[in-house]
């Protein structure tokens, strides 16, 4: 964007032959109508992000690092709820441990089928939040990472989506399609391989160990019998803690690709201020002319 400077149009009249004389230094200068140049009188925005210029949107490092905040608070939500409802399933294993011997009370009994009922429908609402939040912020990542490469994504967009949300599929496309994003947000050659990190492999362990735990509870719970039901509890308490260490990777695996690829956060960089100035000789003062408009 330019702006240009115009004179006004009363200080164009009494030149006389056009010729400039110079005269003493009054002080700044004053103007008999209001200068009809300037800023815009706005914030202070990203360019991309003022409307009239070309992109009327956010580049994609930009709006990563608003989606991660959101889908890593998403996520620690997550893991707290799971947490408490494996909690709650481990303490009705116990319960029912303990009745084979002895008469519970009532309020115990409804105290703890109170708790499992309500953190497992919280738990499971949250899991749909957090799987949201998630994708979109891969989805935005693979865009952010293929503008900083200046390539293509390997995969396009209905490839990631069936490869997350096809059960099946999922549990050896979920890892790849994040190992693609570590190649590319580390800026490796595209004609290499993609090798996975430790991080990333840690990930994958997880998501497969919770999808066939989850899997391995609801045919366990689907069988008839006491004790089939006595090791869906102990099953679904495993099931929540798989949760928990996968939000938690999650977390780690947002947190490092959003600063390989969006480095500049307002949390790690902080504005500079001068706070003083040392053995710096005293400017020189002059008196302020009379003539000087205030």
């Amino acid at each position: 964007m330019r702006w240009v400077a115009l004179v006004p149009e009363g200080a164009r009249a009494g030149r006389g032959d056009g010729r400039r004389r110079r005269g003493p230094y009054l002080g700044p200068p004053s103007y008999d109508v209001m200068p009809r140049w300037g800023f815009p009188h706005v914030v202070w925005r990203w360019p991309t992000a003022v409307q009239g210029t070309s992109a009327a949107t956010p580049v994609p490092s930009q709006r990563l690092l608003l989606i991660a905040r959101n889908a890593v608070a998403v996520l620690w939500t997550l893991a707290a709820l799971a947490t408490v409802a494996a909690g709650a399933e481990i303490w009705r294993y116990v319960l029912l441990v303990l009745s084979r011997d002895r008469a519970l009370s009532p309020a115990v009994v409804g105290a703890s089928d109170a708790l499992v009922l309500t953190f497992s429908l919280l738990t499971f609402v949250m899991t749909v939040f957090a799987f949201a939040a998630a994708a979109w912020w891969l989805l935005v990542a693979r865009k952010a990472a293929a503008d900083e490469s200046g390539q293509r994504p390997p995969r396009q967009t209905w490839q990631v989506l069936f490869g997350l949300l096809v059960p099946g599929p999922n549990l050896a496309m979920a890892g790849s399609i994040l190992a693609e994003l570590e190649h590319a947000a580390i800026r490796r050659p595209a004609n290499r391989r993609p090798t996975p990190s430790r991080l990333v492999l840690a990930w994958w362990v997880a998501w497969v160990a919770n999808a066939l735990l989850l899997t391995l509870t609801v045919v366990w719970r689907a069988r008839d019998g006491v004790q089939a039901q006595v090791d869906a509890v102990l099953l679904t308490a495993f099931t929540d803690l798989s949760a928990v260490l996968l939000a938690v990777l999650t977390v780690l695996v947002v947190r490092r690709f959003t600063k390989l690829l969006a480095p500049m956060d307002e949390q790690l960089v902080r504005p500079l201020r001068v706070l003083r100035v040392e053995n710096a000789p005293e400017p020189p003062r002059r008196p302020r002319p009379r003539t000087a408009a205030r």
